[in-house]
């Protein structure tokens, strides 16, 4: 059973939140401040976190960054606030996906249950991808880079995988959405993949502003080219 770690001081939403993520299968722990969240994030190991961005006191961007200095827990925002700066933001820090409110648990659900397979997609799998300097070993969940480990989130990971195992085919906007949150990509918006691309990038390139491997095809997709 996945152990969730719900960090939100609306009492009210709690309530909601709480029992239905128990009524799906879940465990949850409830955090209503930074501080009692970093608290467990110390003491118990959580599958996923749903994090609130405004709390009393501060706000929840400090613990995703420092979850993120020991940890690839899947981290999902929850926010009251959609507008872009908020979203680039808590997605460059590490955050793996966000829901706006007012929303419906049933979406809510459906995220979580995604992002949870796709973090455990390649437990079942026992081959690795390797082209250009970049080599993914699939059975550990790691990739490298010349040798050297880069740090990926879940979804970082799950593009990379999806482009290397299309090498030099362009797959359309469309696809990779769909593909990345298994067939639930109506939920998210270009900007979000524009984000998570220029994202990996700046971890597998040696120039991200000039790529030679994560390539734009304008006005369709993206696409993984070889050249060693």
């Amino acid at each position: 059973m996945h152990r969730i770690l719900l960090i939100e001081d609306d009492l009210s939403l709690i309530d909601g939140l709480e029992f239905s993520l128990r009524k799906n299968g879940f465990e949850v722990d409830v955090a209503r401040t930074i501080k009692e969240a970093l608290s467990q994030l110390v003491a118990q190991k959580y599958d996923l976190l749903l994090l609130d961005l405004t709390l009393p006191d501060g706000s929840g961007f400090e613990i995703c960054r420092k979850a993120r200095q020991t940890s690839h827990v899947p981290i999902i925002f929850l926010t009251a606030s959609d507008e872009e700066v908020n979203v680039v933001m808590g997605l460059d820090m590490g955050g793996d996906d966000y829901i706006t409110k007012p929303f419906k648990l049933n979406e809510l659900i459906s995220r979580i249950n995604a992002l949870l397979r796709r973090a455990g997609i390649s437990n079942a799998l026992h081959t690795g991808l390797k082209s250009n300097e970049i080599t993914v070993r699939l059975d550990e969940n790691r990739v490298l880079k010349d040798g050297l480990e880069i740090e990926l989130t879940v979804v970082e990971y799950r593009l990379l995988c999806l482009l290397m195992q299309n090498p030099n085919n362009v797959l359309t906007r469309a696809v990779i959405l769909d593909k990345l949150w298994d067939g639930s990509g109506s939920f998210v918006d270009d900007n979000t993949l524009s984000v998570y691309v220029r994202r990996l990038r700046s971890k597998i390139e040696d120039d991200p502003e000039n790529p030679m491997y994560l390539l734009t095809a304008r006005g369709v997709g993206y696409k993984w080219k070889v050249v060693k």
